[in-house]
């Protein structure tokens, strides 16, 4: 938990509404010898609905969406690994086919004999889109939000990009990482106005939110992000266009791929991703970036409230 000076139910809207408790329940369980950490929103009756961030988030960036849906479906929201509340990789490693083995394991100890519902964002789109190509049994209906891979011409560069030549970039930059370090702010402010200045859509109640979660408080009073900085650092050997495809045609669930006309991403329709799918559809909103569930909250919760049924 961060201290950050202040009075946390003055300033959370999500301790009390309408004199009930509506905070969730932090958990954790055990992948490849990590302790990775998931918010449980109740509601364990209900149908398994998995709400996965993206890279250098967490998991209470889904508190608003958790919110708005508790009531329909037992909501779960894990930190991936080197992010929010769950381990570090030891090594500072971070490949694909651990972020998917983590949800293997989610779901293999929340719902073995149950299909679930997923959505998620960014990285966490891209891993949840491959583990319902391997496991197509598992997933009853999946919405990722930009989680298609290549997702921009510079990734498309970087993947054409000589093996030897992308390795030697990846071990530069993990150098830097490590000589760089965690970066530290003196006060939480600083840290919110970095938040605020790299996101300027959100709303300050967002930027608050959103920073209060994604900071830890060090033993000399400063913070620092909980998200590993080795995540800087994606492996640099990972799946072929191909495979990827192969795994995207796999998908035997209805999808639905998000996308903001905002954003740096490309249109999966209009760039052609959508063709690998069976049975996907793109839905896209006007005036949204990146994190469009953030910047068209509303009309995102509408569409979930359609889809997830």
């Amino acid at each position: 938990m961060v201290a950050i000076g202040f009075s946390r139910a003055a300033t959370n809207p999500f301790i009390l509404r309408y004199n009930r408790l509506i905070y969730p329940t932090s958990h954790y369980y055990i992948s490849q010898r990590l302790k990775l950490h998931y918010t449980d929103w109740g509601n364990p009756g209900a149908p398994l609905l998995i709400l996965i961030h993206g890279g250098k988030d967490h998991c209470r960036s889904w508190d608003w969406v958790a919110e708005r849906l508790r009531d329909d479906w037992h909501v779960v929201a894990p930190d991936l690994r080197g992010h929010g509340d769950s381990a570090w990789a030891p090594d500072g490693n971070y490949a694909s086919n651990a972020f998917i083995y983590d949800i293997a394991q989610l779901v293999q100890n929340l719902s073995a004999d149950k299909k679930v519902r997923i959505v998620a964002h960014s990285l966490g789109g891209a891993m949840a889109l491959r583990y319902a190509g391997l496991y197509p049994d598992k997933v009853e209906k999946l919405v990722a939000i930009e989680g298609l891979r290549p997702l921009s011409p510079p990734d498309k560069a970087s993947e054409e990009k000589p093996s030897l030549d992308r390795l030697r970039d990846w071990i530069e930059t993990k150098q830097k990482n490590a000589a760089r370090g965690t970066k530290c702010y003196s006060n939480f402010d600083e840290a919110y106005q970095r938040m605020k200045a790299a996101n300027q859509q959100l709303s300050d109640e967002q930027v608050r939110h959103l920073t209060w979660h994604a900071l830890n408080r060090n033993e000399d009073g400063s913070y620092s992000w909980k998200f590993d900085y080795h995540l800087n650092a994606l492996s640099p050997i990972d799946l072929s266009s191909d495979v990827l495809h192969d795994l995207w045609g796999a998908i035997t669930c209805p999808t639905w791929l998000m996308w903001g006309e905002n954003s740096w991403a490309s249109s999966p329709e209009s760039d052609g991703r959508l063709s690998h799918f069976r049975n996907a559809e793109v839905i896209a909103y006007e005036n949204a970036g990146h994190w469009l569930h953030h910047d068209q909250f509303d009309s995102f919760v509408s569409d979930l409230n359609k889809i997830l049924p």
